[in-house]
């Protein structure tokens, strides 16, 4: 397998849509390489660090084939005609998240990266498209991207190839994982195979053991609307 970085996307943080949250979802592309390293590319920022960025989430890949199903879902916004609506740092044609696994191994220009976990989205996204239920869209859909986190540093720029090198757990989709989340959350079977997956964050190992100790989902909602808002009585 090998394909093409068609755009690269970097951002600082800025504040998100009309209001003071501080958000670096608003990735521009870029015309020259930039460095990657273990926490992410140069010039490249997420403005809540507790749920954003880390060595887990170093780069974010959206595939670029889903606009199209968006812009028939939510209509042809003009976020919609450019990559970096998602606040991807990837945009490639021609691998989608039925396609790659947790524990893929890619080359990408001069770093090699390791698929770590599909995204999961949360209520910025909303602000971001002016469309009150968008994350609980995103979620719904499948069409949630993934991430990479960093084995090898090193420089990449826009063109540069994306080579599949190895796979570790190629049944591991990440497909099959927001099935598992969302569709199916509460099978037994594979919540335990998903908490023995050594490729995964061990946040979403915990989450797999969770479901298992308390036959419970966990609860959405801050996630995928935000906080509650302050009580002022």
């Amino acid at each position: 397998m090998k394909l093409r970085l068609d755009n690269l996307l970097v951002g600082p943080v800025r504040p998100l849509g009309q209001t003071d949250t501080p958000s670096g979802i608003d990735k521009r592309p870029v015309d020259a390489p930039l460095q990657l390293g273990f926490g992410g590319f140069e010039g490249d920022a997420q403005g809540d660090r507790r749920h954003h960025g880390g060595p887990d989430k170093a780069v974010h890949h959206y595939p670029f084939a889903h606009y199209e199903a968006w812009r028939r879902e939510i209509g042809p916004m003009p976020l919609l005609a450019r990559p970096g609506a998602f606040g991807e740092n990837l945009s490639i044609s021609g691998l989608d998240e039925a396609a790659v696994a947790v524990g893929d191994v890619f080359r990408l220009g001069g770093a090699v990266v390791e698929v770590s976990q599909g995204r999961q989205p949360c209520w910025k996204l909303n602000i971001r498209f002016g469309v009150d239920d968008m994350a609980s869209r995103v979620q719904a859909s499948g069409r949630t991207g993934w991430y990479y986190r960093v084995i090898e540093p090193g420089q990449v720029g826009p063109g540069d190839s994306l080579v599949l090198l190895d796979r570790h757990w190629p049944e591991w989709t990440i497909r099959r994982l927001w099935r598992l989340l969302y569709v199916t959350p509460l099978d037994d079977a594979e919540l335990t195979a998903m908490a023995d997956l050594p490729g995964l964050p061990e946040s979403w190992q915990r989450l797999a053991e969770r479901r298992l100790a308390t036959r419970a989902v966990e609860d959405w909602t801050s996630r995928l609307f935000g906080p509650a808002p302050a009580r002022t009585e």
